[in-house]
């Protein structure tokens, strides 16, 4: 006897389709709770893309005349580990930012940044340049023209913010 489409019911069928889907729902990641905060999901999509804890970090976001800067160094000076991870962050985004890719902040901010269109389509507007210290590494940002400048501060403004460092939106005297 041949068994066709019409011997299995419907529910046989459903459960066909349905039962794998099921299984897998409980074995993927589970859904942020209703209400998420979104600082908290900054923080940890940041450590995932900058590969150290923000715990375990200071970052610093600075606006001056001419340009900016990101500072980001381990909380403890014994903190090898950390200070590591933030050269090869910030020497990785020197580099990226250089050519006009800014995905990284993308991905730890779910959303674009003020400024980087203008950063993306002008990779030139803006110079960057990473440095390392005693505890870290800081990325110097030099602007080429006022639209390059006024991108950057836009761009650095929402990093305090989001990143919630509390340094002054404002221009500040740089340091030397």
């Amino acid at each position: 006897m041949t068994m066709t489409l019409t011997h299995f019911s419907r529910a046989r069928l459903a459960a066909l389709f349905f039962l794998p889907a099921a299984l897998l729902a409980q074995t993927s990641a589970p859904a942020p709770p209703a209400g998420h905060d979104h600082h908290a999901m900054v923080d940890s999509r940041g450590d995932h893309v900058m590969g150290f804890d923000h715990d375990r970090t200071t970052h610093h976001f600075r606006l001056y005349k001419t340009g900016g800067a990101v500072e980001i160094t381990a909380n403890q000076a014994e903190d090898t580990a950390s200070r590591d991870a933030i050269r090869g962050h910030l020497s990785h985004i020197a580099k990226m930012f250089s050519k006009g890719n800014f995905q990284a902040p993308m991905l730890i901010h779910d959303q674009v940044p003020p400024g980087v269109e203008v950063m993306k389509k002008r990779p030139s507007a803006v110079a960057w340049k990473f440095r390392e210290t005693d505890r870290g590494a800081t990325l110097e940002a030099r602007a080429a023209d006022r639209e390059g400048l006024e991108a950057l501060h836009h761009f650095l403004r929402f990093q305090i913010e989001d990143h919630r460092t509390g340094d002054p939106t404002g221009v500040t005297e740089e340091k030397r």
